[in-house]
């Protein structure tokens, strides 16, 4: 299938690195994104970046692309929105415990 537009490219979990994946989590505002999904479940895009409105919509942009390509998350078109979930079910059988772990964290504010 050809890759559109609004389609992302997604890795494959048994390609991903675990460093790929802490490298994602050690930035702050990615870590309270994957805590937001965790707790929240599914997001639309704009309801992500409400987590901090006042971030530029590049920075913004850059961590969902770090997440996403670290295989984090899914960041997939639905209807007329982006809709953005954690991968919790791939990352579990790939890396176990690592989302209960970062669940558990301190939410960082």
């Amino acid at each position: 299938m050809a890759v559109t537009g609004r389609e992302l490219v997604h890795p494959d979990l048994a390609d991903v690195a675990l460093t790929d994946v802490l490298f994602a989590l050690s930035d702050p505002a990615r870590l309270h994104l994957v805590q937001l999904l965790a707790d929240d479940g599914p997001q639309t895009v704009a309801n992500c970046h409400l987590v901090d409105p006042r971030s530029p919509k590049s920075t913004f942009s850059h961590h969902l692309k770090t997440l996403r390509e670290a295989g984090v998350i899914r960041n997939e078109p639905h209807g007329r929105q982006r809709m953005v979930t954690l991968r919790r079910a791939e990352i579990d059988a790939r890396f176990p415990g690592l989302l209960a772990s970062v669940a558990r964290a301190e939410h960082v504010s």
